[in-house]
């Protein structure tokens, strides 16, 4: 088994093209490779400010819109919502795209789902031209933030921050996304 990146595109700012996605599944087994985790499946959205002020005003009860959001699916479950799109696709009609087919039994084939991670395309664009760099560079940080979140990692300290953030530029560095 191995880490698997299943994404789908449910804004229209920005074009998720190839060679993006192939720089994420790069970070994703970097991220991987880093934190000891060898397999598993990852669901990622791309979303518009709208959509993902939605999900944290529903599920984090903050009325704005955000960069990134990470739904974890290997925690004990306390606080953690049962994910509802709401207006965005249900996860089993979505036009999801990945190494491969979207079946029932693509978690026997592909291993545990780790969880979802929400990305605004619009939001992440802003902040790289806020920043000076690429938004493909946002773009993979908010991608291995997100990630993890989903293992496990938080930022509520200024400790946790510093590892947290520590980690994030090690593996954005490793794979040539710097600043």
């Amino acid at each position: 088994m191995a880490l698997r990146l299943y994404w789908n595109n449910e804004q229209e700012k920005m074009a998720i093209g190839d060679t993006l996605i192939a720089r994420l599944e790069q970070l994703l087994q970097l991220a991987g490779e880093h934190e000891d985790v060898t397999d598993g499946v990852v669901a990622l959205s791309f979303v518009d400010d709208a959509a993902i002020r939605e999900l944290n005003r529903q599920y984090r009860s903050i009325d704005r819109a955000t960069d990134v959001l990470s739904f974890a699916m290997q925690e004990d479950g306390e606080g953690e919502p049962d994910i509802d799109y709401g207006d965005l696709e249900e996860a089993e009609d979505a036009d999801w795209e990945g190494e491969a087919d979207q079946e029932d039994d693509a978690e026997e084939e592909d291993g545990e789902p780790l969880g979802d991670i929400v990305i605004s395309v619009e939001r992440a664009i802003a902040q790289s031209e806020e920043y000076g760099h690429s938004a493909e560079r946002e773009l993979g940080f908010l991608f291995v933030h997100g990630f993890l979140h989903l293992i496990g990692y938080d930022h509520g300290t200024a400790e946790e921050e510093k590892e947290m953030f520590s980690r994030q530029e090690l593996i954005l560095h490793q794979a040539g996304l710097t600043r």
